[in-house]
């Protein structure tokens, strides 16, 4: 009774580990990137995602990704339109980008939930981020997904 219990356990783990090698974090590359409702061009345009936005991907099928964002909401991208490189999105109305990192720093502009920045480094828990038009600041690590 033993020997099936660990197979079982054992697989069970494989399969953890899998899904998440298989969970890669990836953003948006392109200006605007077209999110569709499946894996190629002949599916539905559901919504356009701008550059810097981060994706979760959680399958693919040939040069599609199926993502996961930071509301849970899903979608098919074309991997062409993705790369590797450390991005947020605001998780929170009313985020305040900062003139540096700390709240003691004024305010240089207040953004909605789902705000993508391009992180360019790290300070404690503040990233100093970069909006795809270029306007840069500080955000708390908090407020960012």
């Amino acid at each position: 009774m033993k020997a099936p219990r660990l197979l079982l356990a054992a697989v069970t783990v494989w399969l953890m580990a899998a899904g998440l090698a298989q969970a890669e974090r990836l953003a948006v590359k392109a200006p605007k990137a077209n999110v569709r409702v499946g894996p190629g061009t002949e599916h539905a345009v559901v919504w356009q995602a701008e550059r810097y936005y981060p994706v979760k991907v959680i399958e693919r099928k040939g040069p599609w990704c199926r993502f996961e964002d930071f509301e849970g909401d899903r979608g098919w991208l074309h991997q062409s339109l993705l790369d590797k490189q450390e991005t947020g999105v605001t998780k929170k109305n009313d985020s305040n980008l900062r003139a540096g990192p700390g709240t003691d720093h004024p305010v240089v502009m207040v953004v909605h939930a789902g705000v993508p920045f391009k992180v360019l480094r790290r300070e404690g828990q503040w990233l100093r981020v970069e909006h795809a038009d270029g306007e840069t600041g500080w955000l708390a690590g908090s407020l960012v997904w």
